[in-house]
């Protein structure tokens, strides 16, 4: 498994992945924003999501998982 995490603080805008999706390295995953800007999380390398821990307008802090990549 494999967790990505957020990178700072920040509200969720956008997931773009589900639950059983096939995910290529470097495709974006979700969508944060913080201090109006977008930051884009992008996959780490390729894999399946087994899970999504945030939905939109949840805050999260650096560390947090968003989500894992089997």
């Amino acid at each position: 498994m494999t967790v990505v995490r957020a990178e700072i603080p920040a509200t969720v805008w956008q997931v773009k992945v589900q639950v059983g999706d096939d995910v290529a390295d470097g495709d974006e995953l979700m969508v944060l924003e913080s201090m109006k800007m977008e930051i884009p999380v992008v996959s780490p390398r390729a894999g399946t999501v087994a899970t999504i821990n945030v939905a939109p307008e949840a805050r999260v802090q650096e560390g947090d998982a968003l989500l894992e990549l089997s």
